[in-house]
């Protein structure tokens, strides 16, 4: 198998279209459509279902796809490692959960230019489960996730301790007018997909509050969240310091059980640490905790 094969069917695999993954790619539709066909004619079976609205993976496919991204993945580090001169340069790609990227991550990322403006700095942001997977696979160098993670293939440290917190419409005074006004199956739960440290969180209070059997309505962005809780939609659970001073929301402070999750930077314990990660990493130095392995 030709190791340019594996990278243009990884990338339609994640972006679900041919055209998307062009785009990535920078090249044309055809030359994108000319190698998915070529790996599927090697393998003598299809990798992709072909509908409508894009392109989904068969089960080989499925089973494919870590193989493949693994390959890009270890072929990508090791270029980086030969022409890993100790000067931080080069391309560093970092995953992060959306509500740290919003709200810890912008002065970090500016220390971290400032200081090393020779590295192409590339932030993704999806859910914990999906960052994990990425730094495992190797498509993150690195990725902010809630905490607690413990795999042996991992290293983590502590980045930031945040406190979460469930936020309403302005009309709930406090989580007892919210458990009075809302009875038999509570509020909607208003979540991130599946995945998402935070929706499992929710999910654990409602069912302490009685609301186990309780609507729930995806969101795929921080600000869709925050406009949907204003508008009274449903509630949501979120760090304090990303709600912040917003005065469109009320937050309601939970017990300590429930409400603290640390934000752990986690890299791959086998990668090589090259220039640009320990860079990074350094910039870390003055807020991280690094966990034992």
């Amino acid at each position: 198998m030709e190791l340019s094969d594996l990278q243009t069917f990884s990338a339609v695999a994640r972006l679900g279209g041919i055209t998307r993954a062009a785009d990535e790619l920078n090249t044309v539709q055809s030359n994108v459509t000319q190698r998915v066909k070529a790996l599927e004619a090697e393998i003598g079976t299809a990798l992709f279902e072909r509908h409508s609205r894009g392109m989904t993976l068969t089960g080989a496919g499925r089973r494919l796809l870590p193989y493949a991204e693994q390959m890009a993945a270890l072929s990508r580090e090791a270029l980086l490692a030969a022409r890993d001169d100790g000067e931080p340069k080069g391309p560093l790609s970092i995953g992060s959960m959306e509500t740290t990227a919003a709200v810890r991550l912008p002065a970090l990322l500016a220390e971290f230019h400032r200081r090393f403006p020779a590295v192409q700095l590339s932030l993704r942001t999806s859910t914990t489960a999906e960052l994990v997977a990425g730094v495992l696979t190797g498509t993150f160098d690195g990725a902010f996730v809630a905490g607690p993670i413990d795999h042996a293939e991992l290293d983590a440290t502590v980045a930031f301790r945040e406190e979460l917190v469930l936020v309403t419409a302005r009309r709930w005074q406090s989580l007892g007018a919210l458990r009075a006004g809302t009875p038999g199956s509570g509020p909607t739960a208003l979540v991130f997909r599946i995945g998402c440290t935070y929706r499992q969180r929710l999910e654990q209070v409602f069912s302490e509050f009685g609301w186990p059997s309780a609507t729930r309505f995806e969101l795929g962005t921080l600000d869709g969240m925050i406009g949907c809780v204003a508008a009274d939609m449903g509630v949501t659970l979120l760090p304090r310091a990303v709600v912040g001073r917003n005065d469109t929301v009320n937050v309601h402070a939970l017990n300590p059980v429930q409400a603290r999750v640390e934000t752990l930077f986690i890299t791959r314990r086998t990668a090589h640490r090259y220039s640009a990660l320990q860079g990074f990493a350094s910039c870390l130095n003055g807020n991280g905790e690094v966990i034992a392995a």
